[in-house]
């Protein structure tokens, strides 16, 4: 379908006499929608074979306006073309100022053939243009999956320049501003609610063990933005979480199993019986009742009412290529389709694909529908450690 919809724009990119020019020599030339299209359907191509692919933009918007400028612009376009393989996609990243190339199926050490390739578009640019031309043409490269994991990596989630598809369209935003409207009455009425019992839980975690009434965590939120996540404390002070990440690890990799030693809650995993929960904070997890100071993060707009559980930064480093993609695109939410269809039975693998079903299906209605069962599944306690 894409195929066909960028076949048929092709004669608007450019003059019909150069359009009918790269059609002779078999070369397909994207515009900015059907080429993004592209970039997205080549990185889930990456998730599924893990060959990864090189993005390069050229950036000719210092080029001067003028009828030589458009004589320049179509000279870069077959020069990019006929230097690049018929299975790298190309087209506009940006209409009119910036160029995008999709170097695909690359050997995985990638790294190594960045500088190769942009000296081999750049040679190609020198031979089409002029010198005072080519020195006004900026060309960057970004490789999917990003660098290898690291704290500094986890702090900058995502290279956006590989998401030219999660650009917000007028249709989007209207959505997200009404979401964002339900969020805000739904956890202000919520505050206002539960507040008798806000006060009742606060007073006896102060009463039960010494320390902080809300536990502060830092986890990432939409597009990896860092925010401090809240909950009712529900372990003692200081205490070492070296456990908790052992644990994660081996979570995440398939090397743990739902026996009776472990337990996934509400997005972190924790570990059955665990020794550093106090006596009420079993309580407290077993009801959910320790995620209600969340409804603040709502309120702030951190978090959404709907959406996947944020995961801590030392979780993400652990994540496969796929697995990302539930904390990219949408506000984490304080409950979803996790929550009411598996929770603490499922796999990490299943809670993964259950939040991009949510993704994709996303809508009014579904959030609603989550909302519905969200108390019964609290009630109900299936899943809470």
């Amino acid at each position: 379908m894409i195929d066909g919809r960028i076949n048929r724009r092709r004669g608007r990119i450019f003059s019909p006499i150069f359009a009918s020019r790269l059609a002779s020599h078999d070369y397909d030339f994207y515009d900015e929608a059907s080429f993004n299209a592209h970039v997205r359907v080549e990185r889930r191509r990456t998730e599924r074979t893990m060959k990864p692919l090189l993005l390069m933009l050229v950036d000719i918007s210092s080029l001067e306006k003028g009828k030589g400028r458009t004589k320049a612009i179509e000279k870069i376009a077959y020069a990019i073309c006929s230097c690049s393989r018929k299975i790298d996609v190309k087209g506009w990243y940006k209409r009119n100022a910036v160029f995008g190339i999709v170097f695909t199926e690359l050997p995985r050490a990638v790294h190594g053939i960045r500088e190769k390739l942009a000296e081999k578009v750049m040679r190609s640019l020198s031979r089409a243009l002029r010198p005072d031309e080519t020195q006004k043409i900026k060309i960057s490269t970004h490789i999917y999956p990003e660098e290898e994991q690291s704290e500094i990596a986890v702090r900058n989630l995502m290279d956006f320049y590989l998401y030219p598809d999660l650009t917000k369209t007028r249709r989007t935003r209207l959505s997200l501003i009404l979401k964002r409207i339900i969020d805000f009455v739904g956890s202000a009425a919520a505050l206002v609610v539960f507040s008798p019992l806000f006060l009742a839980i606060a007073l006896a975690v102060k009463c039960t063990s010494p320390g902080p009434v809300l536990f502060k965590q830092r986890r990432l939120g939409v597009s990896g933005k860092e925010f401090t996540f809240l909950k009712f404390r529900s372990m003692y002070m200081n205490s070492d979480p070296e456990d908790h990440i052992a644990y994660i690890k081996k979570y995440i990799n398939g090397n743990v199993g739902n026996g009776a030693d472990a337990a996934q809650d509400d997005g972190i995993f924790k570990i059955k019986n665990d020794r550093r929960v106090t006596f009420l904070g079993r309580l407290l997890r077993k009801t959910s009742l320790d995620e209600l100071p969340q409804f603040i993060n709502v309120l702030k707009g951190d978090m959404s009412l709907v959406g996947p559980r944020p995961p801590i930064p030392y979780e993400y480093e652990q994540y496969e290529i796929w697995h990302r993609r539930r904390v990219l695109e949408v506000k984490p939410g304080l409950t979803g389709l996790w929550q009411v269809k598996g929770r603490s039975i499922t796999t990490f693998d299943e809670m993964v694909r259950l939040d991009l079903r949510y993704l994709r299906e996303r809508s009014f209605w579904l959030d609603l529908k989550i909302l519905l069962q969200t108390p019964g599944t609290v009630i109900a306690c299936k899943g809470g450690y």
